[in-house]
């Protein structure tokens, strides 16, 4: 897979994309990766990208020239168009699925923006606007490396395990069930008998109702899309019930 980067800092994606998972992705050949620079489209000599809104307003907006420009550019290369991806307050949250249907995608092209924003003509060379959600960055490529650290995770062999990134949180609608290592007691605090019996079907149905209880707990909104046998929702309802009770009696 191919992910591409426009911004106009392009110097800040190697230090993240050279280690660790990405890095060992890009050395086997599963990540293909290259950050341009917006700046090579301008023609000024002051490689100008950005200008005052009109109307009056607070910051400066990137021009739509040099992005129109650009994406037209690196469109034209390769043998496939790119999947263009923009981000903003107004796009649609990013979640796994997501991801899921990303990282069948052969090129991606993500287009970080910075300063006050971009002219909103821009939008238009999107195939899709991603939100990372409700709060601001001060440009997209952080946006951009969440994006491709969470897609390049699903490519098969970038874990090494394939199974590893497909039981993990949201994977199923649901949060990962709790985990536990080595040692078995600490300060005080044991791992559930069940864990350390080695009855691999008691354990796949403990992790099963960890992650019920889990998501019940701290993510209850998820539980409307998640898919649940009847004995889970009465499960799930009966927690929501105990916390109401608990609230009641504060």
């Amino acid at each position: 897979m191919r992910f591409e980067t426009l911004s106009v800092f392009p110097q800040v994606f190697a230090p993240y994309l050279d280690v660790s998972i990405m890095g060992r992705a890009r050395e086997r050949g599963i990540l293909d990766f290259e950050a341009y620079d917006l700046r090579q489209w301008t023609h000024d000599r002051h490689n100008t990208v950005d200008d005052a809104p009109f109307g009056g307003g607070q910051g400066m907006l990137m021009k739509p020239g040099p992005l129109f420009e650009a994406v037209d550019d690196i469109s034209s290369r390769g043998r496939s168009r790119p999947h263009v991806v923009f981000f903003s307050p107004c796009g649609v949250p990013y979640r796994q699925d997501i991801a899921e249907r990303l990282s069948h995608r052969e090129r991606v092209l993500l287009v970080c923006g910075r300063y006050e924003g971009m002219d909103e003509r821009v939008f238009g060379l999107a195939d899709e606007t991603i939100s990372l959600g409700d709060y601001v960055l001060t440009g997209g490529e952080l946006a951009a490396l969440v994006v491709i650290d969470s897609v390049v995770r699903l490519l098969p062999g970038a874990l090494g395990d394939d199974m590893s990134a497909r039981d993990e949180s949201f994977s199923d609608g649901l949060l990962e069930y709790a985990q536990y290592t080595r040692p078995a007691q600490y300060r005080g605090m044991g791992v559930p008998d069940v864990l350390l019996s080695g009855d691999h079907a008691a354990v796949a149905a403990w992790r099963r109702k960890s992650a019920v209880e889990r998501t019940a707990l701290w993510r209850p909104d998820l539980l409307e899309g998640a898919s649940l046998t009847e004995g889970e929702r009465r499960f799930t309802q009966g927690l929501r019930d105990m916390g109401k009770g608990a609230d009641d009696d504060g």
